[in-house]
């Protein structure tokens, strides 16, 4: 072989180093970073293949979305001085595009543990030292990832603007073993007093059900009494009223019927009293005398049958004639 074929193949070998080594490519959702001897070098490279210097300039990928970050195995110390651990606390976020060189430039390609892990850390014990136990394990644990989220956002917004955090998700810490048995024994009572109070709630709405039934069936029983009342009331009244209008109209047939008889005798009688003249009534009881077929004998006749002259005559001669026997009597 000859020195001219060797040093083509040296030569052709040395391109494939350089185009290996400088050839590189950009994954989507990243952009790529350069540094040039520890320096950052201008400008970001997107999505794509790219070239760049061998041996000389490197390049980072930065993502530019969503991503978690995953801190694990917490300390964290509380007011009582009981030291408790969280297991993994993860945090969502974000790094806008414009914001990748100012960010790189300050807290280099690995930014996220300055800002994000460092500050987690730093936050989570500011909250705990400033709580109890049964505050940061009970009572407080579910404020815990939203105050997370609005500390580690407020810092980031004054030290690194363009990267956000979505969200943070904190899981329950460990606590010593005594202190953990202690605690499901109280949940214990507390899930049997729950129980207890649910029953009871339970029998006081099952009672309150049927008192509100009871008076429901009151209420219409006396709705129904009430209708029948006026039912009865206005039947009343009605047969009343009937009753009422019969006897007016009876009144009127026998005020009218009295009124017609009234008016008969007071007609008659005024008839009797132009026909009974002295004339008629002298014919009358001659005619009567004249019917009459008797015959009487002795001293009392009748006096309906003689004028009031004959009797007073009929009368001195009885008495004559009494007189007479009596002296006879005597002689």
């Amino acid at each position: 072989m000859g020195a001219s074929q060797y040093a083509g193949m040296m030569f052709v070998a040395f391109l494939g180093l350089v185009i290996q080594y400088s050839l590189h490519k950009v994954e989507e959702g990243h952009v790529g970073v350069y540094f040039r001897g520890g320096a950052m070098l201008q400008g970001i490279s997107g999505p794509g293949y790219h070239m760049m210097i061998p041996f000389i300039t490197s390049v980072r990928n930065v993502q530019t979305t969503l991503q978690t970050d995953e801190v694990k195995n917490v300390p964290c110390g509380t007011s009582g001085g009981v030291m408790i651990y969280f297991d993994r606390i993860e945090v969502v976020n974000v790094l806008q595009q414009n914001a990748v060189y100012d960010i790189v430039k300050n807290f280099t390609a690995d930014y996220d543990k300055p800002l994000i892990f460092d500050k987690v850390h730093h936050e989570l014990n500011q909250f705990c030292s400033a709580h109890n136990l049964q505050e940061v394990y009970i009572e407080l644990f579910d404020q815990i990832d939203e105050n997370l989220k609005v500390a580690l956002q407020q810092d980031l917004t004054e030290m690194a603007p363009g990267l956000r955090v979505h969200s943070v998700r904190v899981t329950k810490p460990k606590i010593p073993e005594a202190i953990r048995k202690n605690y499901e024994l109280m949940e214990a009572e507390k899930t049997k007093l729950l129980i207890s109070t649910q029953r009871q709630r339970v029998v006081e709405k099952d009672a309150e059900t049927e008192r509100k039934k009871a008076v429901i069936e009151a209420e219409k029983e006396a709705q129904v009494a009430k209708i029948r009342y006026e039912q009865n009331l206005l039947e009343k009244e009605l047969k009343q009223k009937m009753e009422k209008i019969d006897d007016e109209i009876h009144l009127a047939k026998e005020k009218s019927k009295t009124d017609a008889d009234y008016y008969k005798i007071a007609k008659q009688a005024e008839a009797n009293a132009e026909l009974l003249t002295a004339n008629y009534l002298e014919l009358k009881r001659i005619e009567a005398i004249s019917n009459n077929n008797k015959i009487y004998f002795g001293q009392d006749l009748p006096k309906m049958f003689l004028n009031p002259q004959e009797s007073v005559a009929a009368a001195a001669v009885t008495n004559s004639g009494d007189k007479s026997h009596n002296s006879n009597n005597k002689l």
